[in-house]
């Protein structure tokens, strides 16, 4: 809003001060960020003003919402950044094309908006090297969605950079936006600060009666008791305002000043009053455009009423004084003054500069069906999908079928949106649209691409296997219409049920995958993907050596693949999870484990897909776990933590719960698995109970509970998933011979070979020899242990924590058979690989088995006070390798800055003054702290 003229912000001093402080510790070089809340009129806008008159020896960037039907996305953002774009081309070379396309400056694949935040992080931290930044966020509500979540996501990233942020927010209605970042909630001014207020508007003193009635009906809100007093002598503020006949005086204060507003319209000329209505219709504030519509509306654009009246103010652009201002214009207007300024503003606007807002204007013009209105939306919308703004593709699709005149396209216009909706988050409209699609004729094609909308909207919001049924009618559809994207859905079906957990039944992955081999789908048009879904399919129909075969086929074109474009490689992290969860479970395969999540990994850093960062690296992490890397799978798990909640995306518990079962802390690893058995039920996520179990299973062998370890892997078992059941059962054998129920053993043993038995690597063929070794006894139970030391250690990449663990069980068998010497050699390896891994609870078992041997060991020293965390240890690690500043921020999608000042925390934690000194004491630093680090990074 036009700031106020007052000097000084009456009752305002709390405010103020808060804001001082954030430019006090801006100047000092440190990171601020906070938002302004409160109903309209409460000085949201004039504390922004305030802080940037304030801000001396500071670059201040503004961004302004304006409310408005059209969504352009990054709009507001390309406002903000205007100042700064002379640095553009020192970004990295993938942040700058992303911010490019975002602003339209150049053609390419949709940009990630979470790479466009990185970007936008870079650009204000390159722009702060000179002199801090402010960046100003007037009626935050109303920014395009796009750009809204760009800056959020760069709020909760602002850790060590000279860049302070302050959104100003209307509440109710911006309510969600920003949550959980610091905030200043602005109340009505108390009654001695409104008086006052109040006096200084009306240039004298009020009997305080009148006064006080007065601030009271007014709640203190400072735009009411101005615009309210405006013009009003003290004799009609002696009668208050509820008694009088006007109906602008009742109801809320916000909808009163509006109605005040209005009232004052009516006063103005006609030409003057279709002035504002063009301006209030046309949210850029282009006072040329305006001027051109007003001549193609035959008016003179003389503003001077509506300035003397204090409603806007004109120049190169054209403001109103108040938000409200503009809505009270547009909304007093009829729906034919509204279509004439629109019809105006669109024969007005550029079509080759500017399509899309000529588009929009058309569209509001018309006033029934219109094809050719249509098809220029449609066009538009596509426009905004290459800027990756979906929020504003959805809007202008939804616009596009209400004024389709043939049902046909109207269906087809009305799926895409929900479509479009739906990647913007938006379930709710996504939803709406779709019932609208329903209602219309469609193609088999379409409806298939209904039926698949659906059912992810479905599993979105709940998570459960209610989805996969959905998805399975979809890929029938697809099928039957001879399209590739039936093995796409397919594949998503069976996904949905592994997410779930779910492997029999009806809703189950074993029926997702009858339906897929019996479907006689064409191919996608991938090899990889079209491979894993027959590898997947034949082996959850319990055709063990065909699939497993099949699937080994699908690792190379999976590995190497081209993925030369963003929609290529999206494509590729979606079949991501599928593939590992069956390399993993099915076919024990460490070594395609890891090269499958590597590039995940390296393809999501690539094209900056936060969105499948997360997931990734937990994938990534849990190779580290079984390789015996516990500070690296803590590091990897803690950035997917961060990334995560940055982006607004709920953590994943898998690996982390995996982690908490081999470091063997009880109490740590009951909480995240009581946490998670809560979550299983409430969403129906089956296979949460299955890692539940398996990991209590790890936790109660390490620590010799075996009775405990016996129940719990059992309910890893029982659990009917597809994932964790092989795993599970290793644990149930171990503890069932440990407590004597042979009969469970041998029956978990058989079920164990059966599924081991098409895998073709050191880690089936180890784990299976080693639980054989525990229901025998004598040269074969030692033959065995010897085996499965060897095959566990053949493999590329070795599950260490299994070698590690063949190493005690057999120690622990020798001691037992009375060769001590033997037992203490493989006691002591098994104690030095836990201990270095910081296994703790089979360290200590290990150290307790070797002191019974007669060997003297200490216990593990706790760890120093100067641990590193995990992101300071992966950022040491990083710079040991050589990569500056700024590579290792794009790396991890934090500021130069932001390294720099995580860099100088490790120098001092490890005694060291530069990087040169990093490569010689990484590798002897302290174990990691993984104490959560991410609240820094997320606000």
């Amino acid at each position: 809003m036009i700031a106020s003229p007052l000097p000084d912000l009456v009752g305002r001093h709390r405010e103020c001060a808060a804001l001082d402080d954030m430019l006090v510790g801006l100047r000092e070089g440190g990171s601020r960020v906070l938002v302004v809340r409160g109903e309209a009129g409460i000085g949201k806008s004039v504390l922004l003003e305030y802080v940037a008159a304030q801000a001396s020896r500071v670059k201040v960037t503004w961004a302004r919402g304006i409310e408005a039907d059209m969504e352009l996305p990054y709009a507001s953002l390309h406002q903000l950044c205007a100042p700064f774009l002379d640095e553009l081309e020192e970004l990295p070379g993938p942040q700058r094309e992303a911010l490019r396309v975002a602003f339209g400056m150049a053609a390419g694949d949709p940009p990630d908006r979470f790479l466009v935040g990185l970007a936008v992080l870079t650009l204000l931290t390159r722009a702060s090297e000179t002199r801090p930044v402010l960046v100003l966020v007037d009626d935050a509500q109303w920014l395009d969605q796009v750009s809204l979540q760009t800056l959020e996501f760069v709020a909760r990233r602002l850790l060590a950079e000279a860049v302070a942020m302050a959104f100003a927010v209307r509440d109710p209605e911006g309510q969600a936006a920003l949550s959980g970042l610091p905030a200043l909630r602005l109340s009505g001014l108390d009654t001695a600060a409104a008086g006052e207020l109040l006096e200084a508007a009306v240039g004298g003193r009020l009997e305080k009666r009148i006064r006080d009635r007065f601030v009271a009906e007014m709640h203190g809100n400072p735009l009411a008791l101005l615009e309210f007093s405006r013009g009003r002598s003290a004799a009609e503020l002696a009668y208050g305002l509820d008694s009088s006949s006007s109906p602008s005086v009742q109801g809320p204060v916000v909808s009163r000043v509006e109605r005040d507003f209005a009232s004052r319209l009516a006063s103005l000329p006609p030409e003057t009053r279709t002035l504002l209505l063009i301006a209030a219709a046309e949210p850029v504030g282009d006072a040329r455009l305006l001027v051109r519509a007003a001549a193609s509306l035959k008016i003179t654009p003389y503003a001077g009423p509506a300035k003397a009246a204090g409603l806007i103010e004109f120049g190169e652009s054209v403001r109103f004084r108040h938000p409200l201002v503009r809505s009270a214009v547009y909304h007093g207007a009829g729906p034919e003054e509204r279509r004439a300024v629109h019809r105006a503003l669109a024969e007005a606007t550029d079509p080759v500069l500017d399509p899309d807002r000529r588009a929009w204007h058309a569209a509001q013009a018309a006033d029934g069906p219109d094809e050719e209105v249509a098809a220029g939306l449609e066009q538009a919308a596509g426009r905004a999908r290459q800027r990756g703004g979906m929020a504003a593709e959805a809007v202008l699709l939804e616009r596009a079928a209400e004024v389709t005149p043939d049902l046909w396209q109207r269906g087809r216009r009305a799926l895409a949106a929900a479509e479009a909706y739906f990647s913007a988050a938006a379930p709710d409209r996504a939803t709406e649209l779709a019932t609208l699609a329903e209602m219309c004729p469609l193609s088999p094609l379409d409806r298939a691409r209904l039926a698949r909308l659906r059912a992810r909207i479905l599993f979105a919001r709940h998570r459960s296997d209610e989805a996969a049924p959905l998805l399975l009618d979809a890929a029938a559809q697809f099928a039957a219409a001879d399209s590739p994207l039936a093995r796409e859905t397919y594949l998503e079906a069976i996904s949905a049920t592994i997410f779930a957990g779910r492997l029999h039944g009806p809703t189950g992955a074993r029926a997702a995958a009858i339906a897929a081999r019996g479907s006689g789908a064409p191919s996608s048009g991938s090899e990889a993907a079209d491979l894993l879904l027959d590898g997947v399919a034949t082996l959850l129909t319990g055709d063990y050596e065909t699939g497993g075969a099949a699937l080994r086929r699908a690792l190379e074109p999976l590995v190497h693949e081209d993925v030369g474009t963003r929609e290529a490689t999206m494509r590729w992290l979606l079949l991501a999870p599928v593939a590992l969860e069956a390399f993993i479970h099915h076919a024990w395969d460490l070594t395609a484990w890891d090269m499958l999540a590597t590039r995940a990994v390296r393809l999501a850093r690539d094209i900056g897909a936060l969105g499948a960062l997360p997931p990734a690296l937990v994938y990534a992490g849990g190779v580290h776990i079984h390789t015996g890397d516990f500070a690296e799978a803590a590091r990897m798990m803690d950035e997917a933590d961060a990334l995560a909640a940055a982006t607004g995306h709920a953590p994943h518990k898998y690996a982390t719960l995996v982690l908490s079962g081999w470091r063997g802390d009880e109490d740590a690893a009951i909480s995240l698995i009581e946490d998670a058995k809560a979550t299983a039920s409430l969403h129906g996520e089956v296979g949460l109970l299955g890692v539940s179990g398996y990991v209590q299973g790890v936790l109660f062998n390490g620590l010799a509970r075996y009775d405990q370890a016996l129940v719990a892997a059992r309910s890893g078992i029982d659990h009917d998933g597809f994932n964790f059941t092989g795993l599970s059962l290793v644990e149930h054998v171990e503890a069932a011979t440990r407590c004597g129920e042979l009969g469970q053993a041998r029956a978990s043993l058989a079920r164990l070979v059966e599924l081991t038995r098409a895998a073709d690597t050191g880690w089936a063929r180890g784990v299976t020899a080693r639980s054989r070794a525990l229901l025998t006894d004598g040269d074969e139970a030692d033959g065995l242990y010897r085996i499965a030391i060897e095959e566990l250690g053949r493999d590329r990449v070795a599950v260490k924590v299994e070698l590690a663990r063949t190493h005690l069980l057999y120690g622990e068998w020798l001691r037992r058979t009375r060769r001590r010497s033997l037992a203490r050699e493989h006691l002591r390896t098994a104690h030095e690989m836990f201990d270095g891994m910081r296994a703790n609870a089979f360290a200590e078992r290990a150290r307790r088995e070797l002191i019974a041997t007669g060997e003297h060991v200490r216990a593990r020293e706790t760890k120093p006070a100067s641990a590193l965390t995990p992101q300071e240890s992966q950022i040491a690690t990083l710079a040991a390798r050589g990569m500056t500043n700024a590579k290792i921020g794009a790396e991890l999608f934090i500021s130069p800055h932001t390294v720099e000042w995580h860099l100088r925390k490790v120098y001092t934690k490890l005694g060291i003054n530069s990087r040169r000194a990093l490569p010689a004491t990484i590798a002897s630093a302290p174990a990691t702290d993984t104490t959560d680090v991410s609240a820094a990074q997320t606000g």
